[in-house]
């Protein structure tokens, strides 16, 4: 059996940002393995060189995970909200019955 090589779709700066672009490429089927220098992630560095991590993804899947970040990076995953903070989406469905 032969190892997968994972591939680097992204770097980003600071783990909440890391771990908003895994679940979402994880939602999609995409296994996500995030990688940041030791002394970064020990004392929680989120700036800098030592807060850089980096996202892989297996090579079998790189290219879909780059069309995703590039359609997260267009707004393509964001929802329009109402004035009171409603779900766009949402209410149009309500009214569609």
């Amino acid at each position: 059996m032969h190892a997968e090589h994972w591939e680097m779709v992204a770097q980003v700066l600071g783990e909440l940002q890391a771990e908003l672009l895994r679940g979402l490429l994880e939602a999609q089927g995409i296994p996500v393995t995030l990688i940041q220098e030791g002394a970064g992630r020990a004392y929680g560095i989120n700036v800098g060189p030592l807060g850089e991590i980096q996202i892989l993804v297996p090579s079998s899947h790189s290219q879909r995970a780059r069309r995703v970040l590039a359609d997260y990076n267009a707004g393509l995953f964001e929802t329009q909200e109402d004035e009171s903070g409603n779900d766009l989406e949402d209410t149009q469905d309500e009214g569609e019955d």
